[in-house]
């Protein structure tokens, strides 16, 4: 997979087969990300070991798959994703679905993905 990354101190921003986001902030324990998710796209279903998230609708409509419950989201609405949750977001709108990741652990990496289902056959690093 082509992923494109420009990193300037903490802030990066990254391309996906699914949208793009990028890193506002990071420090120990916490990071905060803008996430954008191109339109009837959706990131995969996987879960985090060592952090939680809360992610806070901006902009779009979607689904937000979180453990067992499908959740509509549209903007205002903040969705929580608590440690070990599978979990996934899905742009059912004709508009990018846009939101602001908060995550919090003792380790934030994108290797803490375990993907159970992905769209793009990407596997867990």
């Amino acid at each position: 997979m082509d992923e494109k990354t420009l990193n300037q101190e903490t802030a990066s921003f990254v391309e996906r087969p699914w949208g793009n986001y990028f890193k506002l902030f990071q420090e120990p324990g916490v990071w905060v990300k803008r996430v954008q998710v191109k339109p009837g796209a959706r990131l995969s279903l996987q879960k985090h070991l060592r952090r939680s998230e809360k992610w806070i609708i901006v902009a779009g409509q979607g689904i937000a798959v979180i453990g067992k419950k499908e959740i509509p989201v549209e903007p205002g609405m903040v969705i929580d994703v608590p440690l070990e949750t599978v979990h996934r977001i899905g742009n059912t709108g004709k508009a990018n679905l846009v939101f602001i990741e908060v995550a919090c652990g003792d380790y934030l990496s994108e290797n803490d993905i375990i993907r159970l289902q992905d769209d793009f056959e990407r596997k867990s690093p």
